[in-house]
């Protein structure tokens, strides 16, 4: 059983990245431009940096969450954020259950 195990795991380990960061540069940082087809009016954005990471800036905090579903699936663990006050708090929270309900993704442009 153990070397099937190790067999096991070593072949997940050489599976390519299915999730949204082995389709984007993981260097490029995305600006939201719309929510709910309505102009958020505060910036705020998000990356994938490495295979099933989300990280991110609302309008007033840092943000950080996992994903593993495969493209075009799109779920996200927990958002995990720091705690600063500022004035567009409502429209950060506003963002965070946008990306929590998410659930589809799509790639689009040449960046």
């Amino acid at each position: 059983y153990r070397v099937f195990a190790a067999i096991s795991l070593a072949l997940t380990a050489c599976q390519p990245d299915e999730t949204i960061s082995g389709y984007v540069d993981p260097a490029a940082k995305y600006g939201l431009v719309e929510m709910g087809g309505k102009p958020l009016g505060a910036p705020a954005s998000i990356r994938f940096p490495t295979e099933g990471a989300i990280t991110g800036r609302g309008p007033c905090n840092s943000f950080s969450a996992s994903q593993t579903v495969p493209i075009p699936w799109f779920r996200i663990s927990p958002i995990r954020s720091t705690r600063t006050a500022c004035a567009d708090l409502k429209q950060e929270a506003a963002f965070f259950n946008y990306l929590s309900r998410m659930t589809l993704i799509e790639v689009s442009g040449s960046g």
